[in-house]
């Protein structure tokens, strides 16, 4: 079977939460609120794209993607969180994850995606802090974007209030 990145269904909401809480067990950066952040954005009707990885072992992989405001202005979206089960971490998952969520968001006519995360990264897809950005305590080197347009991101990122960011 290979590989395989799809849109999630409904029979996936049960894997998907698991495999968050799974990946973000011991990670240092975590609160241990991924998976409800996903099941809120889900509940709220507010997933903008939400893809699954999976191969002949099942449910892998999953990434959220989700519409945010940056002062107000529309058209961005904020991808987060992106998860893959621990015994699968390091092989590309991730990576196929983020590309194919790029790819799809260009192609749906975004303006750019935002995200919060580890600069080291999240560079190698084309994400940078931008002067100017940012998220409501949160260090501005975490707060990167990518523009799909030649609008530059500025201001302050508001995403869903499942993020518990308010």
């Amino acid at each position: 079977m290979g590989l395989q990145i799809r849109n999630e269904t409904p029979a996936d909401a049960a894997i998907i939460s698991a495999l968050t809480t799974e990946a973000f067990l011991t990670a240092a950066h975590s609160a241990g609120t991924e998976a409800a952040i996903v099941d809120g954005l889900r509940q709220a009707g507010a997933l903008r794209l939400s893809l699954v990885a999976e191969d002949e072992t099942g449910l892998i992989g999953h990434v959220a993607a989700s519409d945010v405001a940056i002062d107000g202005r529309t058209g961005w979206i904020g991808i987060g969180p992106i998860s893959v089960r621990p015994s699968r971490q390091n092989q590309g998952i991730g990576s196929a994850l983020m590309g194919a969520v790029l790819d799809r968001l260009r192609a749906e006519g975004a303006k750019g995606v935002v995200l919060v995360g580890e600069p080291a990264y999240y560079r190698r897809f084309g994400f940078a802090s931008q002067a100017g950005l940012g998220v409501k305590g949160i260090p501005a080197d975490y707060v990167l974007a990518i523009a799909f347009t030649d609008e530059a991101p500025a201001g302050t990122i508001t995403f869903h209030e499942a993020f518990g960011l308010t």
